[in-house]
């Protein structure tokens, strides 16, 4: 587009504007190659993210619902409740990883986030799953100590189909 005057001027769409500078310069094409690919890395990178944080999500409200009708006193305060559901969560964490939470902030201290951020998809669908395997066996009143080896097994289980080898293997990482 053209517009004559004092304050006319050429104007073009940025991608005539891109196409026509790709032309000229063979560098500012390969830049602009190179910059495409690096946003669409950081795209996929944060909707990885975002999609694992969804899935740690699913069963959460069932696994929180059944600590606190079944294991949250009324009596107590909201701080004694935090470190109730605390507890739980890491009943998960150890059957999972072998280790707490804050056993895994003191061996990570240069890392931001938790253990669960850092856990592959596959750990993921296995947590989700142990979330509601444990609040079904919280409902049934079975004690931690029981619930943690049970949970442990059944995180092995489901690892092992999760990530065997060949036609098996369901989801990854990179097929997220």
């Amino acid at each position: 587009m053209s517009q004559p005057g004092c304050y006319g001027g050429t104007y073009a769409c940025s991608d005539i504007a891109f196409e026509f500078a790709s032309w000229i310069s063979v560098e500012f094409r390969l830049y602009l190659v190179k910059e495409f690919q690096r946003l669409k890395t950081d795209e996929q990178k944060q909707t990885d993210w975002s999609a694992k944080r969804e899935l740690s999500k699913i069963n959460y409200r069932i696994h929180t619902d059944a600590i606190k009708q079944h294991l949250i006193p009324a009596e107590v305060t909201p701080a004694q409740a935090s470190i109730i559901y605390a507890e739980e969560a890491d009943v998960l964490n150890v059957a999972m990883f072998g280790i707490t939470a804050r056993q895994w902030r003191e061996s990570n201290p240069s890392l931001k986030g938790n253990i669960r951020d850092y856990a592959t998809i596959n750990e993921l669908i296995c947590l989700s799953n142990m979330e509601n395997i444990n609040a079904v066996l919280i409902d049934e009143g079975i004690a931690q100590g029981e619930r943690l080896l049970k949970l442990n097994q059944i995180a092995i289980q489901q690892m092992c189909v999760l990530e065997g080898g060949g036609a098996r293997r369901l989801l990854t990482d990179d097929n997220l």
